[in-house]
């Protein structure tokens, strides 16, 4: 069909009424669901999937085939229709939609064979299209193209421009972002109803080629389509105006429609759109793609040379991340590094400068920076690293929850974070991040305390599929182990032991170090204490956890640079929660900081060496 001079137009206009009556039955069927957020992109739809995109029936996620994003994810009965009908599923399935056993849910997830990310919590759709399509320029260098379409309601969020703007510096020409202009949103007009000319200015000035089209006329649309094909240096942007509920007469561009099934005004409406139709079956195929993406191998990461440090080192595990990630770029041509413009201190840019074609800077727009990492992992094309300061991933928590959603497998590296950060003051302290990615379902979270264990998180984290956060710090601190030494996800190490230990001492990054000195100074008073790097807080390694708390008589002192919700302390607490005789004391930041020297914040907020011999005391005298 496609280049094809002779466009069937009747034949996509009766697909676009197809989609429309599919819509209707499945949330008919299900009660539920949103069918005139559906009309308003049926034209586009079928223009889209049946003239447009090249992709391959039999594997939806070939790496060759185009991409489409639908970023206005509670429009998914359409999304499914399209490909029931273009032959991927019986069409009679859709009757499925959002039952409990069917993955044809409310909105698009990944349990779905022809969906790459998760969508529906609006305004993220096109970062992951822009990851794709940077990828599939610079980085395959293959002919397929990325599709993505908003919805104007959602184009209200900030995130949405940030990706405009990351894909227009870049030079995006394979993607296309399509809004579908339908005036209305949720509960009123949205704010620019259909001010298409605004759309247009706005578009421009982000140096995107824009397009006005009627987005009911097929006609209009492929034209637009096609000649988006040909713009070279700056992606498209399709305005598209349409109308809410179309084709559904007395519901079309009419309010307090948006999320209902139509119930019995639906058979009406059926019976309507399928007096527009013309042919009783669908003879159009999607074309298939131009040309094979390139085989990529994504496993067996390793470092490509093993840690290098002597004892009496003192080394940033911020600093020995860069390290180790350019040493895993070394190994492997699609370990990928971005940053949000800190990378002169997360010290990502030891791959950049290794390797600059390798690396993608998104700027100080961190949501974009999560949805791009998202979208250049997706279909495994690349081993993404992200890093910016632990403090500012807590703005993407919702890219990184719906990370999750998308089965998404992506690194994240948060540094600076905690108190110990010193002068730069709170805004700069991540000191709720913990909390945050512990909550995520797919996470692991690491959190080494030396260059040695940083390097190999890296490692590890390169080779563990899901979303992995290493949480480092700004201070330098002591090299505590071998330079062969092994680390596994969930496995503690025990840095200080022997069989007269009356107390562990249980702490992680710069706080493991206190926890080191609160021991010498227990132990200059007769006290020996056990004292344990946990490596991973998620998964915590509890059996270790339970063992060595036992083998103290039950006391544990937990010290971490972190609010007291949701960190290291909550995570051995559940850990001890059902073991009789264990008593513990968490030792965080419990107060709002402010600016000072590092060791004197330590100290001043509660975590240093001296407050963690004071809560030894507490237990052992309790």
């Amino acid at each position: 069909m496609k280049g094809d001079k002779n466009v069937d137009i009747q034949a996509l206009k009766d697909i676009a009424n197809k989609l429309r009556i599919d819509s209707i039955v499945a949330t008919n069927a299900s009660k539920s669901g949103h069918p005139t957020s559906c009309a308003s992109m049926a034209e586009i739809m079928s223009v889209l999937f049946f003239h447009t995109m090249r992709y391959k029936i039999s594997a939806p996620k070939d790496p060759s085939a185009d991409r489409f994003i639908l970023s206005k994810g509670h429009a998914a009965p359409i999304l499914y229709a399209a490909w029931a009908e273009a032959g991927l599923f019986p069409v009679e399935e859709l009757k499925n939609l959002r039952k409990l056993d069917s993955d044809l849910e409310g909105h698009p997830t990944p349990r779905l064979n022809f969906v790459d990310v998760g969508t529906g919590s609006l305004g993220q759709g096109l970062a992951v299209a822009a990851g794709m399509a940077y990828v599939g320029k610079y980085f395959d260098q293959a002919p397929y193209r990325v599709f993505c379409l908003i919805g104007d309601g959602e184009a209200a969020e900030g995130s949405v421009w940030e990706s405009l703007h990351f894909a227009s510096h870049y030079k995006l020409d394979n993607l296309v972002v399509i809004f579908d202009v339908n005036r209305l949103g949720q509960s009123e007009p949205t704010s620019l109803q259909h001010k298409l000319d605004v759309y247009d200015a706005r578009m421009k000035a982000f140096g995107l080629h824009s397009l006005v089209v009627d987005g009911h006329d097929v006609s209009e649309l492929v034209k637009a389509f096609d000649e988006a094909a040909s713009v070279q240096g700056k992606p498209t942007a399709i305005v598209a105006k349409t109308f809410k509920g179309r084709g559904f007469p007395g519901i079309e561009d009419q309010d307090n429609w948006h999320g209902k099934a139509l119930g019995a005004e639906g058979d009406k409406i059926i019976k309507h759109l399928q007096s527009q139709i013309k042919s009783s079956t669908i003879s159009l195929k999607p074309a298939a793609p131009l040309a094979e993406a390139p085989r990529v191998h994504l496993g067996d990461v390793t470092l490509s040379a093993p840690p290098a440090y002597s004892r009496g080192d003192q080394v940033a595990t911020r600093l020995a991340y860069g390290t180790a990630l350019k040493k895993i770029a070394d190994t492997n041509m699609r370990v990928i590094a971005l940053d949000g413009d800190t990378k002169n201190s997360t010290f990502s840019d030891k791959l950049r400068n290794a390797y600059p074609e390798r690396y993608i800077e998104c700027f100080i727009a961190e949501q974009n920076l999560v949805g791009v990492a998202t979208g250049a992992a997706c279909r495994d094309r690349a081993i993404v690293f992200a890093s910016t300061f632990a403090a500012f991933f807590t703005r993407t928590f919702d890219q990184i929850r719906m990370g999750a959603i998308s089965q998404s497998n992506i690194n994240l590296v948060g540094s600076h974070c905690g108190v110990s950060i010193g002068e730069d003051g709170p805004s700069q302290m991540g000191l709720e991040d913990l909390a945050l990615f512990r909550a995520v379902p797919s996470a692991t979270v690491f959190y080494p305390s030396d260059a040695v264990s940083t390097e190999r998180a890296v490692e590890l984290a390169a080779n563990t599929r899901g979303i992995c956060y290493i949480r480092t710090s700004r201070p330098n601190t002591n090299i505590l182990y071998a330079n062969d030494e092994v680390f596994k996800v969930g496995s503690a190490k025990i840095v200080r032991q022997s069989p007269k230990d009356k107390v562990l001492l249980i702490g992680a990054g710069v706080t493991l170090h206190e926890a080191l000195l609160a021991a010498d100074k227990l132990k200059a008073e007769g006290i020996e204490a056990r004292v344990m790097d946990p490596f991973t807080i998620k998964p915590l390694d509890e059996a270790a956890v339970q063992q060595h708390a036992k083998a103290v008589g039950g006391r544990v002192v937990v010290v971490e640079d972190h609010y007291q919700a949701g960190g290291l302390g909550e995570a051995v607490l559940s850990a001890l929660a059902l073991q009789r005789a264990s008593l513990v004391r968490h030792v965080c930041v419990r107060a709002l900081p402010r600016s000072g020297p590092p060791q004197a914040l330590l100290d001043t907020f509660g975590i240093s060496a001296a407050h963690v011999t004071r809560a030894a005391h507490a237990l052992l005298e309790a």
